[in-house]
């Protein structure tokens, strides 16, 4: 039980990371960026900011309550190993879609 309030702790305040970047997206007003590396594009790069903008906040609140449901999947099966593997499912694999997703979303609104 100790160890399912602590882990409960922890990907509650991941998930409220990722839906603050989420948050801070939709707010922004210039364009934002999916990689911490990644320079954003300019404005004039893009056919509209704002569905750039807004697409990639949603994407990152949505990672949030994945992290969120997770979480509760692993409580749900109990202790031991299983439940660990909603945990990592839960985490990676959103990953891999959201960044297949910004490269759509590259070609969607990036000017040629």
């Amino acid at each position: 039980m100790p160890a399912m309030v602590i882990s409960g702790v922890i990907y509650g305040l991941v998930a409220l990371f990722m839906i603050g970047i989420g948050i801070s997206q939709l707010k922004s007003q210039k364009p934002v960026s999916f990689y911490t590396g990644e320079n954003p594009p300019a404005a004039e790069e893009l056919s509209d900011v704002r569905q750039w903008n807004l697409k990639h906040g949603i994407m990152w609140i949505a990672y949030g309550v994945i992290i969120i449901l997770s979480w509760g999947c692993g409580c749900l099966l109990g202790g031991g190993t299983i439940s660990v593997l909603p945990l990592i499912a839960g985490i990676t694999l959103p990953l891999v879609v959201m960044i297949w997703y910004h490269h759509r979303l590259i070609k969607r609104y990036k000017i040629k």
